[in-house]
């Protein structure tokens, strides 16, 4: 189980005005978020899966809470239930349990199956129970019990115990064929972010957040030697889409979140470009491996919902020796290096350069982003983790100073691991010692070019979330100013020196996980 410290309780030891440009960002980026999240009094908890519990979609918050037995009956608390939605409060008198919710008085005497609500009766499932001031109410009755202290509609989904407040399921609608024959796309009516886990014959994305709901029905079958059908299903709180494949799968994201493409996992030696075909913009996922591995594509950090977790890598033999990771993207345009050039542009064309160098020394490379789109820090660090590559390298630009400046994660105090899951902001805590080797060869390999080098840890995602070694590089001027920053010697004598610092760590680096 894991909670949000107080807000009080953060503290970075670094003073942001001395810190180059991409700190700054990561300060900014980590202690923000953090803030707002510790307002919250009901947030998304990752648990085990035998830990039973309910989960609460509406138009205010999502979130999940226990569920307890009790004489063979599930109970919630409905305190805790109502309290993200609105003014909620309770006492006791006796057996006697009274709950105000906004306007609207409920009474509830314990051991008694009707409560009163405004004026009227609502008959319960099973008894109220009272326990330690805390009123239980039968999970059962929540679909009757609500509507009245809500004053709108609510929708149980008792087996699965999923409960929707209001209009605010997510539809989708499954189809192959299109620009890619070979390809399942689903379209859905909200931006969704599933945790996608693969393994031989398929492919299965379970979404704890999105109030996704079934399609006409629940299994579909399609036209497809590759795809041959798809399952939804639901479960403690959660739902699931099982894709069946005749071949190993990978998911890519497109239309801000809305469509997912499923489509045959790229082989050994092909290009590392995995942009779906006829998804413009789309968003590249890696290669399926050939073990079960569970990966989080969670969805940015909200203030109704906790980190996800990062599944512990099982050893496999990879594609790829790096992921390339461009920084910014689409709409996110990052620093403005000149006015007319952005850090997205160069941070791909620098990732693009890397991956040349690498290839022609023999070692493929994946860049993540390989063309103007927009992609979630939580989906880098799933993608590349799904990769299983020796290696992670996040690239950056920024127009202040000179040289290269290398760094590797800052941890925060780590929350409890949860069985082959690790606490998502602590992930790389274990690959530290291998990240902060591969950063001293390179930053070697940049000092024999006589290229000033900066090396520092700072707390910047997806670097956390990364199962395996990670670095990232920010890219400065050279000593004729920001217009030549992107010029092709100036390109070419960075990405070689990277690649050769890289393959000089190699034998430390690729230690199997």
């Amino acid at each position: 189980m894991r909670h949000w410290p107080p807000a009080a309780s953060l503290s970075l030891r670094l003073k942001t005005n001395t810190l180059p440009f991409i700190a700054r960002k990561a300060i900014t980026s980590l202690v923000l978020p953090l803030l707002v999240v510790a307002t919250v009094t009901a947030t998304w908890l990752f648990s085990a899966s035998d830990e039973r519990r309910i989960s609460i979609y509406s138009t205010v918050a999502n979130y999940s809470l226990p569920v307890v037995e009790r004489d063979g009956h599930d109970y919630v608390g409905l305190l805790e239930l109502l309290e993200p939605l609105g003014s909620v409060s309770a006492t006791t008198l006796g057996t006697r349990w009274r709950l105000r919710y906004n306007d609207v008085e409920a009474e509830f005497s314990a051991g008694e199956n009707r409560a009163r609500v405004h004026a009227g009766n609502v008959h319960l499932a099973a008894n109220f129970l009272l326990e330690n001031g805390r009123g239980l109410v039968p999970l059962a009755s929540l679909g009757s019990l609500l509507p009245p202290i809500l004053g709108g509609p609510v929708s149980l989904h008792e087996a699965s115990r999923r409960l929707f407040i209001g209009s605010v399921a997510v539809h989708f609608t499954a189809q192959v064929g299109g620009s890619n024959p070979q390809s399942l796309v689903m379209n859905f009516t909200a931006p969704v972010n599933p945790t996608i886990a693969t393994e031989p014959g398929k492919l299965q994305m379970v979404f704890t957040h999105e109030p996704l709901v079934a399609p006409g029905s629940p299994s579909l079958t399609f036209q497809s030697d590759v795809i041959p059908s798809a399952n939804y299903e639901e479960e403690n709180g959660a739902a699931q889409i099982t894709v069946a494949g005749r071949t190993p799968l990978f998911a890519s994201f497109s239309n801000n979140g809305k469509t997912i493409t499923i489509s045959p996992a790229p082989q050994p030696g092909r290009t590392a470009n995995l942009q779906a075909a006829g998804q413009p913009g789309a968003q590249p996922a890696a290669p399926a491996p050939a073990q079960a591995a569970p990966v989080s594509l969670a969805p940015p950090v909200q203030a109704n919902a906790a980190q996800p977790t990062a599944a512990i890598a099982s050893p496999t033999q990879s594609s790829y020796f790096a992921v390339l990771d461009a920084s910014h993207g689409g709409a996110e345009r990052g620093a403005a290096l000149t006015d007319e050039l952005a850090e997205k542009d160069v941070t791909l064309a620098y990732a693009r350069r890397i991956r040349l160098e690498l290839g022609a020394l023999g070692l493929n490379a994946l860049v993540l982003r390989d063309g103007d789109n927009t992609i979630t820090l939580d989906q880098r660090a799933s993608q590349a983790n799904a990769a299983h590559a020796a290696i992670y390298v996040a690239v950056h630009a920024t127009s202040d100073g000179r040289g290269v400046r290398l760094y590797t994660a800052l941890l925060p105090s780590s929350a409890p691991n949860n069985g082959p899951f690790l606490d998502w902001s602590t992930a790389q805590s274990a690959f530290l010692p291998r990240s902060q080797a591969a950063v001293a060869s390179v930053q070697a390999e940049l000092q024999k070019q006589q290229l000033p080098v900066l090396v520092m840890a700072a707390p910047l995602r997806p670097l956390n979330n990364i199962v395996g070694p990670a670095i990232a590089v920010e890219v400065a001027p050279p000593a004729s100013g920001v217009a030549d920053i992107n010029s092709f010697n100036y390109q070419q004598l960075v990405a070689r020196s990277v690649a050769s610092g890289l393959i000089a760590a190699r034998t430390q680096i690729e230690v199997p996980r």
